[in-house]
């Protein structure tokens, strides 16, 4: 897969945050890792709700969200452009926990760099 046009999302914070409400924007189709579904069986359908569970990384480039649909009793890795933010967010930016330590973003690296300044 060439990710050369793409942004890199990880150089900038998530879009969604552990706890938000989120509305799936297509039907997303198992690609064989989800166990009990055939690949190819539809396990999200457009307008399905969930809840941010986790975020992880692909390629060192993408945001994964493990979103968490109550309704279908299962938890799906979905992309940023595959979401729409539904409701208040979970917590004000700066009540938030941490993400994972091994997620870097620029506005990390230039807060850090501005309390180390004397």
């Amino acid at each position: 897969m060439s990710t050369d046009d793409r942004e890199i999302e990880v150089y900038r914070a998530p879009a969604h945050r552990p706890g938000d409400r989120v509305i799936a924007r297509k039907h997303v189709k198992n690609d064989g890792t989800m166990v009990g579904h055939e690949i190819g069986d539809i396990v999200v359908k457009k307008g399905d709700v969930g809840y941010v569970r986790d975020i992880g990384v692909f390629l060192s480039q993408f945001y994964i969200y493990a979103v968490d649909f109550v309704a279908r009793g299962s938890i799906v890795g979905m992309r940023e452009r595959e979401l729409l933010a539904d409701g208040p967010k979970a917590a004000p930016e700066g009540d938030r926990p941490a993400l994972q330590a091994h997620i870097v973003t620029r506005e990390m690296l230039a807060r850090t760099a501005k309390e180390a300044r004397p």
